[in-house]
């Protein structure tokens, strides 16, 4: 069961109440000429690729390009991939000192998924690597056309949501949110435009 609003407002954020969670959620974390500017950046400077995955020891392709960014020694693998980091471009390095400053943490590496169109997604998963320690923080960043965001709790099977990120917001995820839930990017029934999430992380 999808539930409805439970946002409570927090200043320039929303503070999303889910139980074993812990997410903030800034709609207008930029004004839409900088991230129609933004957008227009990530497609033309990003060397996108399309990785091969295992999933249950079937190799398969991602159905979305991406890209790994970072700090030279932010080496991460999940699902069978050994990623190792492309340089920071200078936009992506202001970028992240804007999301450091407003999270107030730091981050040492970003990675970015295209979703070309209603066909490409995310299954479900947590970003719960050794990689990322045991209470991770991951700021997510939505630029393009709003996509559907879904939660479900990993032991509480009634508990899930849907949150439409849209185009400029930041989605900030702490504390014990990915030892409980699980989130993902459905496939949309309609055709819709492309759409670049960044996850910033930090490698420890």
């Amino acid at each position: 069961m999808v539930q409805q609003s439970l946002f409570l407002a927090d200043g320039e954020a929303e503070h999303l109440q889910l139980d074993d969670a812990d997410l903030r959620y800034f709609p207008h974390f930029l004004e839409q000429e900088k991230a129609d500017t933004l957008l227009q950046q990530l497609l033309n400077e990003t060397a996108w690729r399309q990785e091969e995955i295992r999933i249950a020891g079937i190799a398969r392709q991602q159905p979305r390009l991406s890209a790994w960014i970072g700090d030279q020694d932010a080496h991460y693998s999940y699902s069978g991939l050994q990623l190792t980091p492309s340089p920071w471009t200078p936009t992506l390095l202001q970028l992240r000192k804007e999301i450091q400053d407003q999270c107030q943490c730091e981050f040492n590496s970003v990675l970015l998924n295209l979703y070309r169109d209603q066909q490409d997604a995310m299954g479900w998963h947590s970003d719960d690597e050794k990689e990322l320690g045991s209470q991770p923080t991951i700021a997510s960043l939505s630029l393009g056309v709003s996509r559907r965001f879904l939660f479900k709790h990993k032991t509480k099977k009634d508990q899930r949501y849907s949150l439409t990120l849209q185009h400029g917001s930041l989605l900030l995820m702490s504390g014990n949110t990915q030892r409980h839930w699980l989130h993902a990017i459905a496939r949309e029934t309609t055709p819709c435009a492309a759409r670049i999430n960044l996850t910033f992380r930090r490698i420890i």
